[in-house]
């Protein structure tokens, strides 16, 4: 006999609708998974049918077929578990099949029948939603993260006795409340991250940190060891205005296929800060593998990348992220399908001048050659540097500096002249795929970032003097833009090109070769 059974399978971030089709007829005793199963779908027999004679239920000798539709998209992970032991018990006529296109099903068992977590569930869920299904079933574990898409039933199931009978109308699952926060929504002090108070001193370094924030700008900061590069970069996240609920939910997904959520915490509600090692590989930072996964530029999404010790990390993996610093995506081809993550994040790195850290320090000489200092910078390719926006030399402080008490301003203030910055922004791009004025393509650019006579005069010279690329010029604009917004205003005058070309210090600065 033939049964239905829905379930769904997340590609990238989204989820798309698979039935899965159980035929269960007498012959050879035999158990054939078809529809582009990968290995742990393909290993998933062994775990249901065991389940199924564990949890009390009849499994005759007999031919089983399992058809995972649509046939053309490979399948993987052990989310089919459940919706393939349900099929074949609805064959066999001990499920009814009254709700069987009401309700779509997902998760792993175990061999005593019980029901373990997925990875996914968020996107399940809002693919599930988005097709206009009645309601998921899925493990306890996964009940909070689904229950955050709303206009869905989410109920959760502790084993597949449970979910046997509430399909039979012999028992109650019971259902979850949406759990998404409303927008703007309170995030708990312990989300909140460091606050900015706690720097000393580097009043510049934290206007270039402001104008950063406000027009999402890459950023780069060298300095000599313990000048607080590291410190500086941690506190960006709290200077940026805080996620909206969309762009928690878009988040969330991708922290969800990647295994990330907890049951504590179901929803992203501030803005990630990743900051891998240097020692990771292009896969681990921008994504994929034998069974692709989100990489480091995907986790960091509506969030900040932070590259610490920039020279240090593999220059093949460094360049690998020059495509989604400029599409804001990222699209990773295996054979016979193609995924989509997106990467829209703030890039910040840090690093020191030379190899010794001290070149150019006030209290400590420098120890390096200037070949080693030649090659220590040209570990950093020319089209990445292109494509930071802002360079700013981070000093060491003063023993005067480091004592100094009181007057620092707080993250929460410069947060809300960000937010203010970036609703002028969102304003004069209305109708635009474009929230940020460091996404300003180059018709953007001519449209919004128009100067004086005095300003053009002062950016010609920069560019003559300094050798500007176009990219780099453009970024001038960008940042231009920016620096305006933050003093609310509409013109761009010759004082914020002043500022914005202040922030190109490696086009500037004759000690660091952009190789």
């Amino acid at each position: 006999m033939l049964s239905r059974v829905l379930s769904a399978a997340v590609l990238g971030i989204d989820a798309y609708m698979v039935r899965v089709e159980a035929d269960v007829r007498n012959g050879i005793p035999n158990f054939s998974t078809v529809g582009l199963p990968q290995g742990a779908v393909r290993e998933g027999k062994e775990r249901v049918t065991t389940a199924i004679r564990n949890s009390g239920f009849e499994l005759p000798p007999s031919r089983v077929t399992i058809n995972l539709a649509p046939a053309d998209i490979r399948k993987d992970g052990t989310s089919f578990d459940l919706p393939i032991a349900i099929g074949i018990l609805a064959s066999t006529g001990q499920v009814s099949r009254r709700h069987l296109n009401e309700y779509a099903l997902a998760g792993e068992l175990g061999l005593d029948g019980s029901l373990r977590g997925v990875r996914g569930a968020l996107p399940l869920a809002a693919g599930i939603q988005r097709v206009g299904v009645r309601g998921l079933i899925v493990p306890r574990g996964n009940v909070s993260e689904a229950a955050v898409v709303s206009g869905i039933e989410v109920r959760g199931a502790r084993n597949l006795r449970e979910v046997v009978a509430f399909l039979n109308g012999k028992g109650e699952l019971p259902l979850a409340s949406p759990d998404g926060d409303e927008e703007g929504g309170p995030v708990p002090e312990e989300e909140q991250g460091p606050d900015l108070a706690d720097v000393k001193g580097q009043a510049h370094v934290k206007r270039a940190l402001e104008v950063a924030a406000a027009g999402g700008h890459n950023l780069l900061m060298v300095g000599p060891p313990g000048s607080g590069k590291t410190m500086l970069a941690r506190r960006i996240p709290g200077i940026l205005p805080k996620l909206s609920l969309d762009e928690a939910i878009e988040t969330s997904k991708v922290h969800s296929v990647a295994g990330m959520l907890t049951t504590d915490h179901p929803l992203v509600r501030s803005r990630p800060f990743r900051a891998p090692h240097h020692t990771i590989s292009d896969a681990g930072l921008i994504g994929g593998g034998s069974h692709p996964r989100p990489g480091e530029v995907s986790l960091a999404h509506n969030g900040v990348l932070f590259l610490d010790e920039l020279p240090e990390f593999h220059r093949h993996v460094l360049d690998s992220m020059r495509q989604p610093l400029v599409e804001h995506a990222l699209t990773i081809s295996r054979a016979g399908m193609s995924l989509t993550y997106p990467a829209r994040f703030m890039f910040v790195a840090a690093m020191n001048p030379c190899p010794c850290g001290y070149l150019g320090d006030a209290r400590r000489a420098c120890s390096c050659a200037p070949n080693a200092v030649r090659r220590y910078v040209s570990r950093i390719s020319g089209p990445l540097l292109d494509r930071i926006d802002i360079h700013v030399e981070v000093p060491a402080l003063s023993e005067q500096e480091l004592a100094g008490r009181g007057g620092e301003e707080s993250s929460a203030i410069v947060r809300d002249r960000v937010a203010q910055a970036r609703e002028r922004q969102i304003q004069r791009c209305t109708g635009r795929q474009v929230v940020v004025n460091a996404h300003l393509s180059p018709r953007g650019v001519v449209a919004f970032c128009s100067l004086d006579s005095r300003g053009e005069n002062l950016l010609r010279s920069a560019v003559e003097r300094l050798g500007l690329s176009a990219r780099a010029y453009h970024a001038v604009l960008r940042i231009s833009r920016t620096i305006a917004d933050l003093e609310g205003s509409d013109a761009i005058r010759s004082l914020h090109v002043a500022e914005a070309i202040h922030y190109r210090s490696l086009d500037r600065s004759s000690r660091v070769a952009t190789g």
